[in-house]
């Protein structure tokens, strides 16, 4: 390793897992300064081990670093004790390949999966000594750009970014880079450049766009302030999957982190339409990979990596045309080389069991199901395409092959729920476990009995979904719902083989707030970071008394953002993005949700989204 690391030995000995911080893992890409023109620093603002689970960074990382005279290097959010450390010694954030200072980089790109992570976002800017509001930086910081998920409803944390990139990032990298390039060369300011950038399909300049608001405090306008950019933002996205780049070398790390795998991205999208499910309207229309070039990456990659298992990533993995023809071509391969497989989101049918069965070690693993929801009622009002039979069948399939373990999802909350929905959680739960014992023989039940899992999650409604304009539950009535849904657990019949969990409440609220809030946030996130939070995603550390006192100060109301329902033609903060499934759309949708009507999914029937104008994927499959 040629250069020097930025923190001494002193300082590794010190903090826990050194290894997050001194770069030179495998594949990781080492480039000749005197060679590169454009610096770029990639972040995700969560801890190393997370941080390095993601694909999505894997993939412009080395897009990147294909382009001539781009040196693409990660940061992560440093964990708490180094933290404090860099603070005290006054060390600026680095990036891990070149150990140098984030500050003196071109671009700090920052992808933003959740909405928790917001102060990471300022903790990262700050130990970078780069200032926190766009508007106070200079000629001599890096330009900050947002990508992500969370840039679909960006305005919260809007006074922090110089840039959003809104959708896939396959598409504008290259033109952004020229454009920079161009205007360095021209001796254009900063603002210049950004006026420039406005102009670039998919990007999005906040501070050329102008809020003002009723006295209600809801939106009265949005408008840029300048005559050549768009008022409307239409998300990029790459139609050709299968020509895509894809990161056949993928950085390794030396540490244990939470996906120690080769990650295949066999789709992007999902039929389905579950009207709570952001990612299913956001990534539309699903667009496949070709298996043959999946099966040249799987080999690829695992033997570029050494890792020993193989992980198929897509929101519906189920839904994939080709997946029985790419699962036996992995199968094998992979058993030849001892490589395990997993299969993340299959749904629970004859053909996914005889898979996992194949590829998994029925012992050790459970098998999960998402009802989502306990009653059929209120299936039909998320949209979620699952009948009690199905699920039953599923579970006594699953059983008579072995499995003895099943986690169950389900969310509490959820517009228009009743007890009675509440109470069919439980009552689900009970009849899996009854399913165990009428299907599996006594004899045959090796260690006796049956494990249900049960977890319940509090419903959020986001942006670009039907459910965007339902109203949230408090803190006290989310915490009431898993009260009952424990009691009616603690009724069954089979209660001893039933497990509940549920999550915070508190901090489901704040993620509403943050989920569906306007740009008056930034002032409360950017108080509350000053204040010294940061990793609110992590229980130990979030604050919830902070964010409370701290909106008051800035005099504004919890109340606003979560349980007040929505008129269909407020002006929504993030209306201005049009993220290719229209509004009509999503308000016919939350118009069946409140009739407990369903819509069939894409294969079956086009519901008109408005995702067919991108020319490709499923719009134009289907009817083939």
């Amino acid at each position: 390793m040629s250069q020097k690391l930025a923190l001494s030995d002193d300082i590794l000995m010190k903090i826990e897992k050194p290894a997050r911080y001194i770069g030179n893992e495998v594949n990781s890409v080492e480039k000749d300064l005197s060679q590169v023109d454009v610096r770029f620093a990639m972040c995700f603002p969560d801890v190393y081990e997370i941080g390095m689970s993601h694909l999505g960074i894997q993939i412009l990382y080395g897009m990147l670093n294909e382009m001539e005279g781009v040196w693409c290097e990660r940061v992560y959010s440093p964990w708490v004790d180094l933290d404090a450390i860099m603070r005290q010694e006054k060390i600026p954030l680095f990036a891990l390949e070149s150990q140098n200072p984030i500050k003196d980089f071109d671009f700090l790109g920052i992808t933003i999966q959740y909405e928790m992570c917001y102060t990471n976002i300022l903790q990262v800017l700050d130990l970078a000594q780069i200032p926190l509001l766009a508007k106070d930086r200079t000629e001599a910081d890096p330009i900050v750009i947002g990508g992500g998920p969370c840039t679909y409803n960006p305005e919260p944390i809007a006074d922090f970014f110089d840039i959003f990139y809104i959708g896939e990032g396959e598409t504008q990298y290259a033109n952004l880079i020229a454009l920079y390039r161009e205007c360095r060369k021209n001796g254009n300011s900063r603002e210049e450049f950004l006026h420039q950038a406005a102009m670039i399909p998919g990007l999005y300049v906040p501070r050329f766009y102008e809020v003002t608001y009723h006295k209600d405090g809801t939106i009265s306008s949005f408008i840029p302030t300048k005559e050549d950019i768009p008022a409307t933002i239409l998300k990029e996205i790459e139609m050709n999957l299968t020509d895509a780049y894809y990161p056949t070398k993928p950085v390794v790390p030396f540490i244990k982190v939470t996906q120690d795998r080769v990650v295949l991205e066999i789709q992007r999208g999902c039929i389905r339409g579950c009207r709570f499910c952001q990612a299913g309207q956001l990534y539309r229309p699903v667009r496949e990979r070709n298996p043959k070039v999946l099966k040249e990456y799987a080999m690829e990659m695992l033997k570029n990596t050494g890792h020993e298992e193989i992980s198929l990533s897509s929101l519906s993995s189920s839904d994939y045309s080709k997946l029985p023809e790419l699962i036996d071509f992995l199968i094998e391969e992979c058993d030849k080389k001892h490589i395990n497989i997993s299969l993340p989101s299959l749904r629970i049918d004859a053909f996914s069991l005889d898979v996992m069965s194949k590829v998994q070690d029925i012992k050790k693993s459970s098998l999960t199901f998402a009802p989502e929801a306990g009653s059929q009622r209120l299936r039909n009002i998320i949209n979620k395409g699952l009948t009690e039979e199905v699920i039953l069948n599923g579970a006594a399939m699953a059983f008579e092959g072995g499995w003895t373990r099943v986690k169950l999802y389900f969310m509490l909350g959820q517009p228009l729920e009743t007890e009675e929905d509440i109470r069919g959680i439980a009552e689900l739960s009970n009849k899996i476990a009854a399913t165990f014992f009428e299907v599996v023989p006594k004899d045959k039940r090796t260690n006796g009995k049956v494990q249900i899992v049960t977890s319940t999650s509090f419903f959020v409604p986001k942006p670009f979904t039907p459910f965007q304009w339902a109203k949230q539950c408090t803190k006290e009535e989310f915490l009431e719902k898993a009260y009952q849904t424990k009691m009616a657990i603690t009724e069954q019949l089979n209660q001893k083989s039933i497990k509940y969990n549920w999550h915070e409440a508190d901090a489901s609220v704040l993620e509403g707030i943050l989920a569906r809030g306007d740009r008056r946030l930034s002032e409360v996130i950017l108080k509350v970071y000053q204040k010294g939070s940061f990793y609110d995603a992590w229980s130990e550390y979030f604050n919830n008394e902070r964010w409370l006192q701290t909106m008051e100060e800035c005099g504004l109301s919890p109340d606003f953002y979560t349980t007040r329902e929505r008129s269909l033609d407020e002006i929504l903060p993030w209306d201005f993005i049009d993220c290719g499934v229209t509004k009509e759309f999503l308000k016919r949708e939350w118009m069946k949700a409140q009739s407990e009507q369903i819509s069939e999914n894409c294969k079956m029937k086009c519901q008109g989204c408005g995702a067919a104008r991108f020319g490709g994927g499923i719009c134009f499959e289907a009817k083939n």
